[in-house]
């Protein structure tokens, strides 16, 4: 099984792909200096296997890559910078915290 997560700026979003397919998303905003991701979904075929989990990551390291704060409105992206705060919660303002349950 091969995966691959891509952005898709035309679409507002990131793709991963399992062997090709369609598997999952994660939609944002881009505001200025920061991404909101608002909405995450995974296929029902593909849950259980990690992916959503290596979607978050992907997603979160693009914007660390293109040096953007992270607003998670999207519970899913939440969750995940929350269990890894070692990694993510630096990405999202410290005003801006509370706001997401971090």
């Amino acid at each position: 099984m091969s995966t691959e997560v891509s952005d898709q700026p035309e679409k507002s979003r990131y793709e991963i792909r399992v062997d090709g397919e369609l598997a999952g998303f994660a939609e944002y905003q881009l505001r200025g200096d920061h991404i909101t991701f608002t909405h995450t979904e995974m296929d029902d075929a593909y849950e259980g296997q990690g992916l959503g989990s290596k979607l978050s990551r992907a997603a979160l390291d693009g914007a660390r890559d293109a040096g953007l704060a992270v607003h998670p409105e999207c519970s899913f992206i939440a969750r995940y910078v929350k269990r890894h705060p070692d990694k993510y919660l630096d990405l999202v303002p410290e005003d801006a915290r509370a706001t997401y349950g971090l």
